[in-house]
């Protein structure tokens, strides 16, 4: 057989469960690096990673033998165990569903800008603004749906 060769990268965002806030500036490097070993556990190369307290965005080189749903699934399965040890809180899940968008070689620099500058995009910039600008500037309908993630309320 001959041999294959690909160039897929992937720009992937989850969030913690309902958004809550919890992953602290203490904790974020240590979890990210952890979510970079998973990555290179599956064959891939974390490219970038950063994020705030309630979300995560990673680029990320992703083997062909490995669909991004296989991939994003390790990714919060195994960082999720992680979190909850890390941050000695057994609340710490991620939320269901995931968003990933194709990037391109030649985007790729402004690919990793932006996730390098989350901090500061979103002290003007709300997740919601941010999931619904990237879906739009990718051509996905559904960001109310993906943007769903209120608590359970406690009834009186």
């Amino acid at each position: 057989m001959g041999h294959s060769y690909t160039c897929l990268k992937y720009h992937i965002v989850f969030a913690t469960k309902y958004r809550m806030p919890l992953i602290s500036v203490a904790h974020e490097a240590a979890l990210y690096a952890y979510i970079g070993g998973v990555i290179w556990n599956k064959k891939g190369r974390m490219l970038e990673v950063n994020g705030i307290e309630d979300h995560v965005h990673v680029l990320a080189s992703v083997p062909a033998a490995q669909s991004v749903a296989t991939m994003v699934a390790a990714i919060k399965a195994n960082s999720s165990s992680y979190g909850k040890d890390l941050m000695q809180n057994p609340d710490f899940f991620w939320q269901g569903g995931y968003a990933a968008f194709a990037v391109s070689e030649s985007q790729v620099p402004k690919v990793r800008r932006y996730i390098q500058g989350q901090k500061t995009h979103h002290a003007n910039n709300s997740y919601e603004q941010e999931i619904y600008t990237l879906f739009q500037r990718h051509g996905i309908q559904g960001a109310e749906s993906f943007l769903k993630a209120e608590p359970p309320t406690e009834e009186s």
